[in-house]
């Protein structure tokens, strides 16, 4: 059963280059997840696909401790530089899932010298409790089946494959790594599994 909703659409110029920004409602929550598009997608076999989650931190305050907003930027140009391609962003995510009180929570014990999953478990919360069904709609409704997927994460891959998307590549989403955030990629690595060749050694 579908719980989207295409609420509205405007043109958003961006210092990336143009897209068309798509509202999406979710009639259970009424939370309002996002569709950035370039080009003409309809027509795209395999577009490039940035399923993007939520970091305030990353995303408006250009956090150091995380990736995220280096890797929502870097989906922007490579989705320009390709001329089609998506990237949906999606709302309820912030902290893997645990929203943002929780994220400053377990940033006060990571600042003590847990890791990011180590803090999560120790306040009780789940290490990610995203789910991408959102995703999968906002996919369904430009009628796109299959992608190249911008992520290091194979549990996204895995997690869209299950909703029925196919993932006819994977391509890296790589960042640099800083004094600030080495430590939150080499986690990424070896305890989520995400592949970043330079952490993997």
């Amino acid at each position: 059963m579908q719980f989207l909703t295409h609420s509205s659409s405007a043109r958003l110029p961006t210092q990336y280059g143009d897209f068309d920004l798509h509202v999406f409602q979710d009639q259970r929550t009424d939370v309002e997840h996002i569709a950035l598009t370039c080009g003409d997608i309809t027509r795209s076999q395999n577009p490039l696909v940035r399923v993007h989650s939520e970091c305030l931190t990353g995303d408006v305050f250009a956090s150091t401790r995380c990736d995220c907003g280096e890797q929502l930027h870097h989906a922007q140009r490579l989705i320009q530089e390709h001329g089609h391609g998506l990237v949906l962003y999606l709302k309820n995510h912030e902290g893997r899932g645990i929203g943002l009180s929780n994220k400053m929570r377990a940033y006060a014990l990571q600042d003590q010298g847990l890791d990011t999953v180590e803090a999560n478990e120790a306040l009780g919360l789940p290490v990610d409790s995203r789910s991408y069904e959102a995703a999968s709609e906002m996919l369904s409704f430009f009628e796109i089946a299959s992608v190249r997927l911008l992520t290091n994460n194979l549990g996204k891959k895995s997690a869209l494959e299950a909703l029925g998307i196919t993932v006819h590549q994977q391509v890296p989403l790589l960042t640099e790594p800083t004094l600030e955030n080495l430590k939150y990629l080499q986690t990424k690595s070896t305890k989520l599994g995400h592949l970043i060749p330079d952490l993997m050694g």
